[in-house]
This record gives structure tokens, sequence and C-alpha cells, in this order.
């Protein structure tokens, strides 16, 4: 597996998202994607208590601790790479977690428009 070419939504070089959690497809703290990445690990968000809420309830528990998996569990504040199309649910859903938009990867574009990012954007 090999990333794709690294830009972001913005067209510039992909910014680091978290090596604190270490997050991305490829565990190298960006949301670097490949074609093998199926869910599109490619929006750089930081967690929001409503996104974590949002998320467990969906089916996807990021707030517990998974040490066989080397994942700490994520908290409110923490940046992590998560699904486009999941991230796209929970703005419909009012729950989305505030976007580092140097930090999503350009495939994100196929699936969220970029001014939907933009009104999501961390300041």
């Amino acid at each position: 597996m090999t990333p794709l070419p690294s830009r972001n939504v913005l067209g510039g070089p992909l910014k680091p998202c978290s090596v604190a959690p270490v997050t991305g497809f490829f565990r190298n703290g960006q949301c670097d994607t490949c074609a093998e990445d199926q869910g599109c690990h490619t929006v750089c968000v930081e967690v929001s208590t409503e996104f974590l809420a949002y998320s467990l309830a969906a089916g996807n528990d990021l707030s517990t601790p998974r040490p066989e998996y080397g994942f700490p569990g994520l908290k409110p504040g923490d940046r992590w790479c998560v699904c486009a199309a999941r991230w796209l649910e929970c703005v419909e859903a009012g729950a989305a977690a505030p976007v580092a938009l140097l930090a999503t990867h350009e495939r994100t574009l196929e699936i969220v428009p970029l001014e939907i990012l933009q009104n999501h954007a961390t300041a």
C-alpha cells in the first residue's frame, strides 16, 4: 500500500493531523490515503463531545481505549483522521467536529464539497 499524493483540500502540501495520539490510515500522523483505504480516512478533525457521542451511537466507539490495537481512546480536543462519509453524516446530524483544512486530504473532495468543509473549519 502506498499513499496517494499528499495534497490538502486547498491544494497545498498535506500537513500533519496528530501524532499524539498517532492517527491516519497508515498511522503516520497524516490523513494520507490509498486505494485500499475504502473508508477514506481523510478528514482531520478536532473531536468534540457531540462528535464522539454521535460516533458511538452510530456504532463507531472512538473514546474507549483499545490497547490491543494501540488505540488510546479519544477525548474532546484530540485530532483524528475520520472517514469522509461518516463526517458528512455528522454534519447532517448537527454533530460535526471542526475540520483542520490544511491537514485534510484532497480525496475528501470526492465526498464532501469544499464549502461544507470550510463552514466547519477550525480557527
